[in-house]
Formats: C-alpha cells, sequence, structure tokens
C-alpha cells in the first residue's frame, strides 16, 4: 500500500490535524479492554493515535505499518516509548504472539485484491494465540458513503503545526463491483496541490463472514454502527469481531 496521505512527511502531520479522537477509537479502546492486560497488535496503525491509548491501557502494544513516514510521527509522540513499533506488513508478525488483533481506520478495506486480504487474514490467524480476538471495521457498502467523496461534500480546511491552512476534498469513483478509485485534494496556501490516490474495497457481509471463516476465524459479532448497534444502522459500518 502507496498512499501519499500516510507516506509523504509533507502530508502525514494532516492527519493527525482532521482526526482526532472519536468514537471509533472509544469502539475499539472498549473491545480491547475487555481483555485485561493484554498483548495488542495494532495492524495499519499510522501515526499511532489509538496505539498509544493501547499502551496508556495497560496493555502490552505492537504497532505495525508499512508507512516509514507515519511510524515516524507515532515514534515521535508522548509514551512512544510504551510501544514496539515495526516498519513492515503482516507478513512480518510472528507466530502466537498476541491476545487480541486490531485493524482500524478502516484498514481493511486498502486489501483490495481478495487473494491479499486471504493473506492478510492468515498472517493475522497465525499471529493470534488460539481463542485470541480479530476486531476491524470496515464500511457496509450499501450505505454507499462514496457517493459523499465529491468536491462539494468533502471539502474541509485542516491546520498544520505552523499554523498554515490546508484546504482538503476528495473525488472518488466506483470503478467496478466493491472497489472504489478516491483522490484526496491537499492544496497549500502558496498554491502547491498534492494529491493521494488510493483504493478501496467495500466487502458485503457475506463475502467478510466466507473469507473469515476461510482463514480459520469464528465471527463473534458484526456491529453495524460505533454504540455496537446492528447491522444496518446509519453510521454505515461493519464492526467485525472474529475469534481465532
Amino acid at each position: 500500500m502507496s498512499v501519499a496521505e500516510f507516506n509523504d512527511p509533507r502530508l502525514v502531520p494532516l492527519y493527525d490535524a482532521q482526526f482526532g479522537w472519536a468514537r471509533d477509537d472509544d469502539f475499539f479502546l472498549s473491545v480491547v479492554n475487555e481483555t485485561p492486560g493484554s498483548r495488542v497488535l495494532d495492524l495499519g496503525c499510522g501515526t499511532g493515535r489509538l496505539t498509544l491509548a493501547l499502551a496508556h491501557a495497560g496493555h502490552t502494544v505492537t504497532g505495525v505499518d508499512p508507512a516509514a513516514a507515519s511510524l515516524a510521527a507515532a515514534r515521535a509522540k508522548p509514551g512512544a516509548e510504551r510501544v514496539s513499533w515495526i516498519e513492515g506488513t503482516s507478513s512480518v508478525l510472528p507466530d502466537s504472539s498476541f491476545d487480541v488483533a486490531v485493524m482500524s481506520a478502516h484498514v481493511a478495506q486498502f486489501m483490495v485484491d481478495d487473494d491479499e486480504w486471504a493473506g492478510v487474514l492468515g498472517d493475522l490467524k497465525r499471529a493470534l494465540v488460539p481463542g485470541g480476538r480479530l476486531v476491524f471495521d470496515t464500511r457496509d457498502p450499501r450505505a454507499r458513503t462514496w457517493e459523499d467523496w465529491n468536491p462539494v461534500n468533502s471539502r474541509r480546511t485542516a491546520t498544520l503545526p505552523d499554523g498554515r491552512e490546508v484546504a482538503i476534498w476528495t473525488d472518488a469513483e466506483l470503478v467496478r463491483d466493491g472497489a472504489v478509485d478516491s483522490t484526496m485534494h491537499f492544496l497549500f496556501p502558496d498554491g502547491e496541490e498534492l494529491l493521494s490516490v488510493a483504493t478501496l474495497r467495500f466487502r458485503t457481509e457475506q463475502e467478510l463472514r466466507a473469507s473469515l471463516d476461510a482463514a480459520g476465524f469464528d465471527v463473534e459479532q458484526i456491529y453495524g454502527g460505533w454504540n455496537r448497534d446492528p447491522i444496518g444502522h446509519p453510521d454505515g459500518e461493519f464492526l467485525v469481531i472474529a475469534r481465532a
């Protein structure tokens, strides 16, 4: 996965400027806290907002991400010494080393190809102890979230640490069944415009269940909203809890 939003040092500070602690973080923290003092994997940890909170809550946490710039931002934050940070993908995970694995911020949707997704699930199954839990979020395609990813509805501003305001907006297009091409635009005050391009996969509930079953997971629960609401909630999410 090579997305400028996560890999370009000029753009990484804008991630934290846009996204503070929110209901999704509350959800993941509450699920992990059901296993006190656990060994936690945060796969796709990014700049470490949730990762650091998990460590602060008393868990032994490993953050793994392929984006060096995002990891550099995470390592520079207060409390970062509590976390083991690893640059890489799921392929680097050690066997039978974690009680809980999380993938937040819709990381699961960046695995577009079914074989790639199956490989990640297989790596997670291998890395979890028997009975360990996997928790992740992915958007419900029936909510058609991508229709709001347009220059009008998505336009916003974010302020960099040096005080500069950056205008941000998104273009998105459904290019084939379940896959959406997304381009984020970042317009700096001096007129420079940077782009971050990604393709995201929107899997149906049936596809998620089938892929988890094939990887050796038992689905415990799928919620549709951040307050553990049923599937079909207006939040438009699939919040998956599965056991190895």
